[in-house]
């Protein structure tokens, strides 16, 4: 029987696979692996932890975002609702005043054209009175007496017209 290479090859081999096993080396590359896979399902479960962590987060700021739309919402129509009642309140308190101004000209209207009234009834008065003065005066003639109601007459028109002017 010769011994060659082969042989060699295997007994070095299985030389080999005794002293792995000897020291346990295949336990201790399980160990690492099982080590490893554990170490990976960890960081699995982790990462699983923070994506529900992050969704949570997500459907939180959402519903916040939501609620933050709907108050924004409500304070414009507020703001929209107290602005036109602003514009009606200004706009009815300048038509109040617009009438009070208005009644208060017609008053001052009306005071004038009374105050116009009696000067003029004062005017005529004064001016009969003057007329009866003249005539009392002069003589009572039928005829003097025709002139001087005619000439009275005549300054009452014009004073009343220079009073009405």
């Amino acid at each position: 029987m010769t011994i060659d290479a082969t042989f060699w090859v295997t007994v070095s081999f299985f030389i080999f696979l005794g002293i792995l096993i000897f020291f346990k080396i295949p336990q201790k590359i399980r160990l690492a692996l099982e080590q490893n896979i554990s170490d990976i399902k960890k960081q699995i479960n982790e990462a699983e932890k923070l994506k529900e962590d992050a969704k949570n987060i997500l459907i939180e700021h959402e519903k916040k975002i939501s609620h933050s739309k709907i108050e924004v919402d409500t304070m414009i129509t507020k703001a929209n609702e107290q602005a036109e009642k602003n514009v009606i309140k200004t706009n009815e308190d300048f038509h109040n005043m617009m009438e009070n101004r208005k009644k208060n000209a017609e008053e001052r209207i009306r005071q004038l054209k009374n105050q116009a009234l009696k000067d003029v009834k004062n005017a005529s008065v004064k001016i009969a009175i003057k007329s009866v003065e003249k005539l009392i005066k002069n003589s009572l003639d039928k005829s003097k007496l025709d002139k001087i109601y005619a000439s009275s007459l005549e300054e009452t028109k014009l004073a009343l017209k220079k009073k009405s002017s």
